[in-house]
């Protein structure tokens, strides 16, 4: 579904359209395959289109002492080793099962590889690589993506247009279609540091690419993925919990079913009250159309024989009448019969 829709985008269609909604599951499966079906079923039941996680072993992904760069108030793991040694239990044979899941559930199986093994086996699961803004500058890794021949979604967070120009000229060699996500590489992201604006930069920067949005936001009312859409963005993604209140990596900034199932509905507002984006007049506004609108209507009575000035003529409600646009059209013609002191001018009343 996803990869139909970068394969398929035409950036000469402006109106809004709903986005495509990822929810990203990543690691919050907490290494329970029981879990990490229940997150399917979850993000299925909150109308999700896909959902997400990530497949790395440790020993390819941080060198010694790499320190944290999260909010260690959450998470109080300082070292990212011991961090994604907790979570690296599931591979290719759980990933498998998840696929199967996902298809029995009907939402679309997705995980980010962090290395060439875990790159190897879900290609065979995805139509779609999802690639992360800790990436963005590993130049042989994105190649590695890329050789697949598939579609890529590239985050953006913590790079700038440099660098994002100089990432999508390493996929486009390839000739494979790629979406980028506004991010912002921050977890928690407090909203004023959302900058949603962004969007709007990558699109006008890249005007040939579909724009997304990765959010790191607190749930809350799920007013910011709202203004991404509002603003462009077309697939949106999400960490996914299945209990906000478990301690630690993602589950605190992540929204539940519950909260997805708010975006739905705010999102079925928004199109109502967005519309078809086609300027025409309403049925609801021809009421207002016929009577609020002004007609001619005599300034003073006029004579019949007698030519019609300007000084004989104001413009009144209701709209039923001669319009004022056609004044031209009236002066120095002759009355027909005598016209009443703010009576509606009609054609038949005139010479």
């Amino acid at each position: 579904m996803i990869s139909h829709l970068i394969k398929n985008w035409n950036p000469k269609v402006t109106v809004p359209k709903r986005p495509l909604i990822i929810a990203e599951a990543g690691v919050n499966h907490e290494g329970d395959l029981s879990i990490a079906r229940r997150l399917v079923r979850e993000a299925a039941a909150g109308g999700a289109d896909a959902i997400k996680f990530q497949t790395y072993r440790v020993d390819t992904l941080v060198a010694k002492h790499a320190p944290a760069y999260w909010d260690t108030t959450k998470e109080a793991t300082t070292s990212q080793t011991a961090l994604y040694r907790k979570y690296e239990k599931f591979w290719k044979k759980e990933y498998e099962e998840l696929k199967i899941c996902c298809e029995k559930e009907g939402i679309e199986f997705l995980s980010s590889p962090f290395d060439e093994s875990s790159a190897s086996f879900l290609n065979d699961l995805m139509e779609i690589f999802k690639i992360a803004s800790s990436e963005i500058t590993n130049k042989p890794f994105i190649e590695l993506i890329c050789s697949y021949g598939k579609p890529v979604i590239l985050s953006t967070g913590a790079s700038n247009i440099e660098e994002i120009q100089e990432a999508l000229g390493w996929i486009d060699r390839f000739g494979v279609p790629a979406a980028i996500l506004h991010c912002v590489l921050s977890y928690p992201t407090a909203d004023d540091s959302a900058q949603l604006g962004m969007i709007k930069d990558l699109k006008n920067q890249f005007p040939n690419r579909l724009v997304g949005y990765s959010d790191h936001t607190l749930p809350g009312n799920m007013k910011n993925l709202e203004t991404a859409t509002i603003l462009g963005a077309e697939i949106l993604e999400k960490h996914f919990t299945h209990d906000k209140n478990i301690p630690g990596n993602d589950h605190y900034h992540s929204m539940d079913v519950d909260d997805l199932t708010l975006f739905q509905r705010n999102l079925d507002f928004l199109f109502r009250t967005i519309g078809d984006c086609e300027k025409r007049v309403l049925e609801v506004e021809e009421p207002a159309r016929r009577y609020a609108r002004r007609s001619l209507v005599a300034a003073r009575e006029i004579i019949a024989g007698q030519p019609i000035s300007e000084k004989d003529i104001t413009w009144k409600r209701p709209g039923t009448g001669i319009s004022p646009k056609d004044i031209e059209r009236i002066i120095n013609r002759k009355a027909k019969k005598n016209i009443e002191h703010n009576e509606l001018i009609a054609w038949e009343m005139l010479e």
